[in-house]
C-alpha cells in the first residue's frame, strides 16, 4: 500500500472533536471511524466510505458529501447547506450520490442540504430541520421523519413507501409533496 492510500485509511480511528474543516477526504475509509464533534465544514467527502461511522454533533455544513454513511450516527449533526445531490451531468460510472440507509440523523439540521436523489433507505430524520431542503428523487422508504420540519423542502417524486411523515411541521409550505412516490404506502396523520 503507498503512502497516498494510507492518509485515507482511517477506519475506527479517533477524529472526535478535530477541525478538519475544508479537509479533502475524497475516497476515503473511515468505516466505523469516531467523527463525533468534528469539524468538516467545507470538507470534501466525494465517494468516501463511512458505513458505521459516530458523526454525532458533527458540523459538514457547506461540505460536499457524496460519501456511504449507511448506519452512520448522525444524531444532532449540522448539515446545513450539504451538497449531496446527484451530479446529474456527469454519471459514466453510475450513480454517485449521498447514501444514508438506516443512518441516525435524529435532530440533525440539514437546512438547504441538497439530497437529491439521495438513499436514505430506512433513516430516522425524527424532529430533523429539512426546511429548504432538496429531496426531489430521493430514496425515503422507510424512513422515520416523524415530527420533521419540512418548511420550503423540495419532495417532488420522492419514494415514501412505508416512511413515516406524522406530525410534520410546515408541510403546508413544502414543495412536490403532492408528487411523492407511492404516498399511499406512507404512514401518515
Amino acid at each position: 500500500m503507498n503512502s497516498a492510500l494510507l492518509k485515507h485509511a482511517l477506519n475506527k480511528t479517533n477524529l472526535s472533536r478535530a477541525d478538519l474543516s475544508g479537509a479533502i477526504l475524497d475516497q476515503a475509509w473511515a468505516l466505523g471511524g469516531d467523527l463525533s464533534e468534528t469539524k468538516l465544514i467545507g470538507a470534501s467527502l466525494f465517494a468516501t466510505q463511512a458505513r458505521g461511522a459516530n458523526l454525532k454533533g458533527a458540523d459538514l455544513s457547506n461540505a460536499r458529501v457524496t460519501a456511504d454513511l449507511t448506519g452512520a450516527d448522525l444524531t444532532a449533526a449540522t448539515l446545513v447547506d450539504v451538497r449531496g445531490g446527484a451530479d446529474m451531468k456527469n454519471q459514466s460510472m453510475g450513480l454517485i450520490r449521498t447514501i444514508l440507509n438506516s443512518a441516525n440523523l435524529e435532530g440533525a439540521n440539514l437546512r438547504g442540504a441538497d439530497l437529491s436523489r439521495a438513499k436514505l433507505e430506512f433513516a430516522i430524520l425524527k424532529g430533523a430541520d429539512l426546511s429548504d431542503a432538496v429531496l426531489t428523487g430521493a430514496d425515503l422508504a422507510g424512513a422515520d421523519l416523524t415530527a420533521a420540519r419540512v418548511s420550503g423542502a423540495e419532495f417532488g417524486d420522492a419514494e415514501v413507501a412505508g416512511a413515516k411523515l406524522r406530525a410534520l411541521s410546515g408541510v403546508e409550505q413544502a414543495r412536490g409533496f403532492d408528487k411523492l412516490v407511492n404516498a399511499d404506502r406512507a404512514w401518515r396523520d
